[in-house]
């Protein structure tokens, strides 16, 4: 027991959130799967057997031994679609997430550590987009401008920030109120070196954690979208649009290996990212029980 100890208290702070977070069983199991996942559509180019825009057989056709998910409407491999449309998905939902979060801390930083009318304005507008519906928001957004993958990524890391953005505030005002941060202002440190040496790095844990949850909404509202003909483009494969011609109920009752792999796809994924963030977030509380 006194070994054990020891060995607690010699392991770094890596090690520690490492060892609280695999204790999460189903967040390990997640982290498996979704390093499985991303590995999968990265080696795409490698692994899939047929171009995804290719007609590489009849149209519709069930699976078999050369198409092992069956053909789409117009005779193109589902397998070699769906490798492809889960690179596009998870890109849509990493650059979004980068753009929210870098937008995000950088108007909770100004906020939280000037206060004043700069606290005052940023947070009102924050709030003057928090109260439009979201998904209506991003519907409008999507509709004034002309649908494609780059467009749905920058509509998507605009409309996801202010979440973020209070909760860095929040944690600002905290941090400008505590003993080293105060004596870095006494000793004269320049403010670059007090926002991203001292305040910024004792808030990466709620954002980190706060990021998956953007993620994974992220990829749900790039699947909304290109389901709904507002996202990314065909012949451009993503799991939105792979989910459009499900639309037809002669598709949905007899075609059924062309909307249930994208669907399921975007359900273990939209989980694993929850699990993995909920993990997260008791592993990095520094109040969490060894």
């Amino acid at each position: 027991m006194i070994l054990k100890n020891k060995d607690i208290h010699s392991e770094s702070y890596v090690q520690t959130v490492w060892r609280r977070f695999c204790r999460h069983r189903l967040a390990a199991i997640s982290l498996v799967i979704l390093t499985v996942i991303v590995a999968a559509a990265l080696l795409a180019p490698v692994s899939a057997p047929y171009d995804p825009t290719e007609i590489a057989g009849p149209f519709a056709a069930a699976p078999s031994k050369d198409f092992w998910l069956g053909t789409d409407l117009i005779g193109r491999d589902v397998l070699s679609r769906l490798l492809y449309a889960t690179r596009i998905s998870l890109l849509v939902g990493v650059m979004a997430t980068l753009i929210s979060t870098i937008i995000g801390v950088v108007l909770g930083l100004i906020a939280g550590y000037f206060g004043g009318v700069a606290d005052m304005l940023i947070m009102r507008f924050t709030d003057m987009v928090m109260s439009f519906p979201y998904i209506l928001l991003v519907l409008v957004a999507a509709a004034i401008f002309k649908p494609g993958l780059w467009n749905i990524i920058l509509i998507l890391g605009f409309v996801d920030w202010p979440g973020i953005a209070r909760l860095v505030r929040g944690n600002v005002l905290n941090l400008r109120e505590t003993n080293f941060v105060k004596g870095n202002i006494v000793a004269g440190m320049p403010l670059r070196h007090i926002l991203f040496s001292e305040i910024l790095p004792n808030t990466v844990a709620p954002i980190l954690v706060y990021a998956t949850s953007v993620l994974a909404l992220s990829i749900l509202d790039e699947a909304a979208l290109s389901f709904l003909g507002q996202g990314v483009q065909p012949p451009t494969a993503s799991l939105g649009n792979m989910l459009n011609g499900a639309q037809s109920l002669t598709v949905l009752t007899s075609q059924p290996w062309l909307w249930i792999p994208p669907g399921l796809l975007i359900v273990v994924i939209v989980m694993a990212i929850n699990f993995i963030g909920d993990a997260l977030r008791d592993a990095l509380d520094p109040n969490s029980g060894r």
